[in-house]
């Protein structure tokens, strides 16, 4: 017997209409609201490899495209960065706290405990991100170092470009350094005449034995890169965040690193409005720091870039608009190099620059679109 027809007011089976002609059908994810990252993403193993006449163009980490790592969720992203921001300052007080070591009798015995615990953290943090993203997964030992962007090609760039843009924020810097050194070269501290050689070659060993510099252009730069940029940005990148997102917000971790400063200014019998004040300012210059040095990763993907970047701004510090001494050529010099590094930022970092071949996609990490 026939079946039934329906009446007009029963439900009707509802029926996906086809797909009009011309028109591609978006992914899930993308229609989930989710970002295609480098971990969710099949868009590249879809694509076939560009035809090249030169494999060793293939052989990059940065042209070939590994084994994506498994996402994973984006809270749990956010956990292990935070995780890792508060082991890295909490493992610096381990010696006296959790191993009851007495306390250093030194200043070189308090720091050399302090770069062996800042090892320790950063070497467990690595092993983390390892952990979650499935770096092991990985066949070839360059692959799985270049999701870290520890890199053995295009190094030369990946140094000289972002060292020169950076001083290019220094402009008034070296304008006045160059200014003094000039008016004081001839004699040393006590007026006795000395050539400049010879200033500079007692600086260099005075330097080599301070353990301030190790710390601040050697242990900090290298522990705090590695742990902020290079295991942080990987991992936010598979949580499905964006670029612009991990760019401005990432620096709140490397910014939370420094509230130690609070506790050991007053530690040091330093008024309590006087130590926010400084660690306030503090903040605001290593979340400024942070943006530019997560833009520099993310671009370049070499984690060298940071690094030089890291070691220059501990060196000048903050820039310097004017001096008296120099009749404004200071701040005619700082005003021309911040103009000349906005406009160059975008140009002096495409990745273009850092990588052999791009697979139609502008990032390291096969996420970014940028051009």
């Amino acid at each position: 017997a026939p079946a039934p027809l329906l009446n007009s007011t029963s439900p009707r089976p509802r029926r996906r209409a086809p797909p009009l002609p011309g028109r591609k059908q978006r992914p899930r994810s993308a229609r989930r609201g989710r970002s295609p990252g480098p971990c969710n993403s099949t868009a590249a193993k879809s694509v076939p490899p560009r035809k090249t006449s030169s494999p060793e163009l293939m052989a990059t980490p940065a042209g070939s495209h590994p084994a994506s790592p498994p996402a994973i969720p984006g809270k749990a992203a956010v956990a292990a960065c935070a995780a890792m921001a508060v082991s890295y300052v909490a493992v610096l007080y381990a010696p006296t706290l959790l191993l009851r070591l007495p306390p250093a009798t030194s200043l070189r015995a308090f720091f050399h405990r302090r770069f062996v615990c800042a090892a320790v953290s950063s070497a467990a943090s690595v092993l983390a991100t390892a952990a979650l993203l499935g770096v092991w997964s990985l066949s070839d030992s360059s692959k799985a170092l270049a999701v870290f962007g520890i890199r053995s090609d295009h190094l030369l760039e990946a140094v000289v470009v972002p060292l020169l843009l950076t001083s290019l924020v220094y402009a008034g810097s070296f304008v006045a350094r160059l200014w003094a050194m000039s008016s004081s070269c001839g004699t040393d501290d006590d007026g006795v005449g000395v050539s400049c050689t010879e200033k500079l070659a007692r600086w260099m060993q005075t330097s080599l034995q301070d353990v301030m510099v190790w710390r601040n252009y050697v242990v900090a730069p290298f522990t705090e890169e590695l742990v902020f940029r290079a295991c942080m940005i990987p991992l936010l990148l598979c949580g499905g965040f964006k670029m612009y997102n991990i760019i401005f917000l990432s620096p709140i971790f490397f910014s939370l690193a420094h509230l130690n400063h609070l506790f050991e200014l007053h530690q040091q019998g330093c008024n309590f409005m006087r130590s926010l004040l400084i660690v306030g300012v503090q903040l605001g210059y290593t979340v400024i720091f942070g943006w530019y040095a997560a833009f520099l990763f993310i671009r370049t993907g070499n984690l060298v870039s940071p690094i030089v970047a890291h070691i220059l701004c501990n060196m000048m510090g903050l820039p310097v608009f004017s001096s008296q001494r120099t009749r404004g050529l200071t701040s005619l010099a700082f005003l021309a190099g911040s103009v000349s590094f906005f406009c160059l930022l975008f140009p002096a970092t495409s990745p273009k620059l850092y990588n052999a071949r791009l697979d139609g996609c502008s990032c390291w990490h096969g996420y970014c679109r940028w051009s």
